[in-house]
């Protein structure tokens, strides 16, 4: 049963359902910001994220989802029940950070899948070291890098708009968050996507649909692109509460340079072909933003949850993931 055409097809659709709830838990990172400043309605939002969501297959190449096909786990060792038990961990810790508004990491709670599920099959030895240590590093790098540049790209423009007022200032900045946030999805897009791609395409690799040589076909990205579109247009309206309104206040002003940041530092790893989290880099853009005022202006207790669901996303994933691999080997 489990090699079976239609287990594939299954296998697939569950790839899809992951897709479409990683834009749906990851909406709140593309227009939270936008939603904030009330520079867009929810409504409107969501329609110009999805838009740029899906714009994004046509922009960039496909180094992430090899990563995630081949660069986690060794893909010798991968069939149906771990990519079943993988998909089965993220989305289940997808579901339950989304039920309590924690914006975690929908890519690091695949990971955590792929690494739990690999760890029951064949124990450490079927790990890539590499590709996870890449990973690892950009848990800590990429927020500390929105944050950074959050903060840079706030004072600069502050200093360069220092003689304007704050209606002229907020006149301004609502329309450049148009396209701040148009480019953060972007980027959202050409990272998220990318890894139910190198999902569905191991899928199929190791079937032999895909020939002697794994990659990712065009269909493919186009079908994630769209899922994950459609994903942000339904949303996710608790963690848009807890990102745009109780790390701190936002102004437009500080909503593109928000976005800004967390667009440069995401596109710049996709196109490295490193798998980052979009939700904390864009947190930290928004923390860097928020120190420009005053340290007091940042909710650091909120933050601190924040953090706290980073730091057991994949381990608890690993856990779900390994937990729905012991029950397959035993009843499939």
């Amino acid at each position: 049963m489990l090699e079976s055409l239609t287990f594939v097809v299954f296998l697939v659709l569950v790839a899809l359902v992951f897709d479409f709830l990683n834009g749906f838990h990851d909406a709140a990172n593309s227009i939270s910001t936008i939603v904030s400043t009330r520079v867009l309605s929810p409504q409107y939002a969501v329609i110009w994220a999805a838009f740029f969501n899906f714009i994004a297959a046509f922009l960039i190449g496909v180094q992430v989802a090899h990563t995630i096909g081949t660069g986690i786990i060794n893909p010798a060792i991968v069939e149906n029940r771990i990519i079943l038990s993988a998909l089965g961990g993220a989305i289940a810790w997808n579901i339950i950070t989304w039920y309590f508004g924690l914006p975690s990491s929908s890519s690091h709670a695949l990971i955590g899948g792929l690494i739990g599920a690999g760890l029951v099959k064949g124990g450490t030895a079927v790990l890539v070291l590499g590709g996870i240590t890449k990973t690892a590093v950009f848990i800590v790098l990429s927020p500390t890098m929105g944050l950074v540049l959050g903060l840079a790209i706030m004072i600069l423009v502050l200093n360069i708009n220092y003689r304007s007022t704050v209606a002229r200032s907020n006149k301004i900045f609502r329309k450049l968050q148009l396209v701040s946030a148009a480019v953060y999805s972007l980027g959202h897009g050409m990272n998220d996507a990318q890894k139910t791609m190198g999902i569905i395409a191991i899928i199929l690799y190791n079937r032999g649909l895909l020939g002697p040589t794994f990659y990712i076909p065009f269909w493919i990205v186009i079908l994630c692109h769209a899922v994950i579109a459609m994903g942000t247009m339904a949303g996710g309206w608790r963690i848009v509460k807890t990102m745009g309104t109780k790390i701190t206040k936002l102004r437009p002003i500080g909503g593109f340079c928000a976005e800004t940041a967390a667009a440069i530092t995401i596109i710049g790893a996709s196109f490295a072909g490193i798998p980052v989290s979009t939700t904390h880099t864009i947190t930290g853009a928004i923390v860097g933003v928020g120190t420009t005022r005053r340290i007091t202006a940042v909710r650091w207790g909120v933050a601190g949850t924040i953090v706290w669901a980073w730091i057991l996303t994949i381990p608890m994933s690993a856990l779900i993931s390994a937990a729905i691999y012991a029950a397959l080997k035993i009843f499939l």
